[in-house]
């Protein structure tokens, strides 16, 4: 069953890329007492998630701290290195937390993972935009399958 609003995001363990080598970073540490903006994409360096999803938060990040987001993260099926270089090829800068769910854990407890084995890419996080304040769910938004609409930047931020 996936996520809904009014629900609290489950435990989870992500890892971030740091100057010295991956950090792992509790879910309760990204989440608690703050009111979070957090993407997933299905991978980093794909064409949609490179040309659009990631560059879209980068660009209206001001723009959404405005409105009273504390913090503006990613998340994605990939390793904290992939998400590291993807972060710094794409000039992310201290705007966007980039939070590596290598396993696919989070999103398989979210309920809201994708096949991507028909691309090689194995099991993956479906493309969404959610709004947690203190981990509990305010705004969800899913993407339909190969679509970009909902999970953007300026959707989230016409919903604030």
């Amino acid at each position: 069953m996936a996520i809904k609003v009014g629900d609290t995001l489950p435990d989870a363990t992500f890892v971030t890329m740091t100057d010295a080598g991956p950090n792992k970073i509790a879910g309760a540490d990204v989440f608690k007492g703050r009111k979070v903006a957090l993407f997933s994409v299905p991978g980093a360096f794909t064409p949609t998630c490179s040309a659009k999803h990631l560059p879209g938060f980068v660009e209206k990040a001001a723009a959404l701290k405005a409105k009273g987001i504390d913090t503006i993260a990613c998340t994605a099926v990939n390793d904290a290195f992939v998400l590291g270089a993807w972060a710094k090829a794409s000039g992310v800068g201290d705007e966007v937390t980039m939070l590596a769910d290598g396993n696919g854990d989070f999103v398989k407890a979210l309920g809201l993972t994708m096949d991507g084995s028909g691309f090689g890419m194995g099991t993956r996080g479906q493309r969404f935009s959610l709004v947690a304040n203190d981990g509990v769910v305010e705004l969800l938004n899913v993407e339909a399958p190969g679509s970009f609409e909902v999970s953007s930047a300026d959707h989230l931020l016409g919903q604030l």
